[in-house]
């Protein structure tokens, strides 16, 4: 069971500060694992490591509350089951914190909305949910930047996708240091060299997401072993049976990648093991692959989900330590722009 410590940022001296964070929305595929949790695994040793479930943001589009309650839940339960460890690492529910949404609105008077017009993920959204173009779809990236910017982030661990929102965060903080005075840590991209983007199983041209309308194009972090073997068996390659990790080539590098993801090898090396093997075997052993690292996820989250009030537990002691520290970085926030103390 994790603990609180309300001086938190005693025991992490002299280690940068990592944050990122998941929409609780509904399917977590490979793509979010590789992508992001995956790697969080690791980094929470290195880093002063600060993991949330972004429930604010997943609003944004229509979601029914019972459903949106329950993914959060099982979302927790999934960061925990891969091995996000609440001793090593701040784990919280973003609107547990409420000065997410205080410091959002500050940040909103230095965003100018030309520039929030030309974010590529509210164009793609806003195409998508054309009866629901609500302002939250706008304001994403700022609510994003408070995110960040609340806890002196360092690194945030982005997909290449997201870059655009880190890159408005940056020139936030920098606006708002050059209007006030420093105040923001500037942070930087922590993306990483393999798996930083998985792409679709049937067009390897976009990225894996949970919303494709084919349920072939992507896995599930719940899939059973079947689902996970069918899809791979349906995986679209192309007519030059050789399995190499070429530009020409982007459906089976992608399937390379994954394979390299999950089985611990090199890209070089998995294509060396499948050298002389035809595309029926390969999809068969990156699906086992797949299996291996999902299954006991699977089970442990399962485990997890049946102990509601250890989870409850997990996010009330992560929003105290969140909320210590959003705090102190709110009240100089709002001593900088002119704000009456409150006594």
């Amino acid at each position: 069971m994790a603990t609180v410590n309300e001086n938190s940022e005693r025991d992490t001296a002299g280690k940068k500060v990592l944050f990122s964070g998941i929409q609780p929305s509904g399917i977590i595929t490979i793509g979010n694992y590789v992508g992001a949790i995956k790697n969080w695994i690791n980094l929470q040793l290195d880093y002063d490591s600060i993991f949330c479930i972004v429930n604010l943001h997943a609003i944004t589009v229509k979601l029914e509350p019972a459903a949106l309650r329950l993914n959060t839940l099982e979302l927790l339960a999934l960061y925990l089951a891969c091995g996000i460890d609440p001793n090593l690492s701040t784990v919280f529910l973003q609107s547990h914190v409420s000065a997410h949404a205080e410091l959002a609105w500050i940040l909103n008077t230095v965003a100018y909305v030309g520039e929030l017009n030309r974010m590529t993920q509210y164009k793609d959204k806003a195409k998508k949910h054309a009866d629901n173009i609500n302002m939250g779809l706008m304001d994403y990236p700022v609510l994003m930047a408070s995110d960040i910017l609340l806890y002196k982030t360092d690194l945030v661990p982005v997909g290449a996708d997201q870059k655009q929102h880190l890159e408005l965060a940056r020139d936030l903080a920098l606006r708002f240091n050059t209007r006030y005075s420093d105040t923001f840590v500037v942070p930087n991209a922590y993306i990483p060299k393999v798996g930083a983007k998985v792409m679709s199983l049937q067009d390897a041209k976009i990225k894996m997401s949970k919303s494709d309308e084919n349920e072939n194009a992507y896995i599930s972090m719940t899939d059973s072993p079947d689902v996970i073997r069918r899809k791979f068996k349906r995986a679209v390659t192309d007519s030059d049976s050789s399995i190499r990790f070429l530009k020409e080539k982007p459906e089976i590098s992608n399937l390379l990648s994954i394979y390299s993801a999950f089985g611990g090898v090199t890209v070089k090396e998995a294509e060396h093991e499948f050298e002389d093997i035809g595309y029926g075997e390969f999809k068969s052993r990156l699906a086992d692959a797949v299996i291996a690292v999902l299954e006991p996820i699977q089970n442990k989250q399962k485990q997890l989900l049946s102990d509601k009030a250890y989870l409850n537990q997990v996010l009330k002691e992560g929003a105290q330590k969140a909320n210590y520290r959003a705090q102190k970085m709110l009240s100089k926030v709002y001593r900088k722009v002119g704000f009456v103390q409150k006594s």
